[in-house]
């Protein structure tokens, strides 16, 4: 399995890039993963900015990935449960793994008809910026936990 993390705009915080290096070099200990950006529509209406943000979100895709959108009013999953569910798509042939985080207007009604799951990190709300690496950290820790390693605890 592939995995792949889109984006929605340039990670502008040092501290938060550092965070996403260090856990993306964790992560391909296991498997090989690309980090792909989509240009951020600035000064459009919503609409308007989602249709065009999720247009260029979709031309990242590879062909015939599982697509898992991180969304506020997706699955709540345990660090357990999301470890789970990467198992489950390793172990079930999943090729390309591909998870979106959108920008400010989140995802179009045509995006979300292309994926196979949302997941919600948290009920609270963190900035576009900061899912980044907690994403990352989560799918990190996913792996540890699936191979049975320290990290979990």
């Amino acid at each position: 399995m592939r995995l792949k993390v889109l984006w929605v705009g340039k990670t502008q915080e040092e501290w938060v890039r550092r965070g996403i290096d260090e856990y993306a070099g964790r992560i391909r200990r296991y498997c090989p993963l690309e980090i792909g950006e989509a240009k951020e529509e600035k000064g459009a209406q919503a609409a308007a900015g989602r249709e065009a943000e999720c247009a260029r979100l979709a031309k990242l895709l590879p062909k015939n990935a599982r697509l898992v959108l991180l969304d506020e009013i997706g699955d709540r999953l345990t660090s357990v449960q999301f470890a789970a569910f990467l198992e489950k798509e390793r172990d079930g042939g999943t090729g390309d793994l591909v998870f979106a985080i959108g920008g400010a207007y989140g995802f179009s009604d045509g995006f979300r008809a292309q994926a196979h799951r949302s997941i919600s990190l948290s009920p609270m709300t963190f900035t576009h910026q900061m899912v980044r690496p907690f994403l990352l950290e989560q799918i990190y820790r996913g792996f540890t936990i699936l191979n049975k390693e320290p990290y979990h605890h």
